[in-house]
């Protein structure tokens, strides 16, 4: 808080202790949203902004720019207070050290990094794996993959069921409505599942060229017709 006084009048101005603002560098690609306290030196939050850019304190310089993104100022004294800057909320600091590499502290192909073949994997009695073994869970609970099992095997029966019921078979004429869009026409060309998808799916030849395929999907043909009309 700052205090003016005249023989008429006190002023008191006041500003708040911190500062909200962002943090970019020419090192990294990411941003980063931090606050910082305006009786800081220079010099003392570059020394904070070394760990959060992964610049050098002695050869990093600052610049601060607004919220729409215009150069306000530079940080170029290290004994001055960060407060003295015309520093406000939503401001953007960014950092510059040309002695680093862009990137170099987001390259991990260098890393070494510590591995475990399947094998040594399973041998292992402090693992996820290992835990569900012992306690029967998920994958390793044959009473309930059996149980999960059968109830994939009644839903797709299920919808097989209406499928075929409904006329959903190869060489049916079919209306096909989105909603959001005018109903196609078009003739049922597949009727089964699907290696993309569980379930039973219907796969439709439209009477004109307002579909996605040829009537293959992922590599995988179900049935042959002209492209787009699938």
């Amino acid at each position: 808080m700052t205090e003016y006084k005249t023989s008429m009048t006190e002023y008191k101005v006041l500003t708040a202790d911190l500062v909200n603002v962002y943090i970019t560098s020419n090192i990294t690609s990411f941003t980063s949203e931090k606050r910082f306290d305006k009786s800081l030196t220079v010099s003392d939050l570059k020394s904070k902004l070394e760990m959060i850019s992964g610049g050098s304190a002695l050869a990093m310089k600052i610049t601060v720019f607004d919220k729409d993104d215009k150069v306000v100022c530079h940080l170029d004294n290290d004994n001055a207070l960060l407060g003295s800057f015309p520093v406000d909320d939503g401001c953007r600091l960014h950092i510059e050290d040309n002695s680093r590499v862009k990137g170099e502290f987001e390259n991990t192909a260098a890393v070494d990094k510590f591995e475990l073949s399947k094998d040594e994997y399973e041998k292992k009695e402090d693992t996820v794996a290992a835990y569900l073994k012992r306690n029967k869970l998920g994958k390793y609970n044959e009473e309930e993959m059996a149980d999960l099992a059968k109830q994939k095997e009644e839903r797709e029966a299920e919808e097989k069921k209406k499928a075929v019921d409904g006329g959903m078979v190869e060489g049916a004429r079919c209306e096909v409505a989105v909603p959001g869009q005018l109903h196609r026409r078009g003739t049922v060309r597949y009727s089964g599942d699907v290696h993309f998808q569980p379930g039973w799916w219907v796969g439709v030849e439209y009477d004109e060229p307002s579909g996605k395929n040829d009537g293959s999907v992922g590599g995988k043909r179900y049935f042959t017709c002209q492209a787009k009309y699938g």
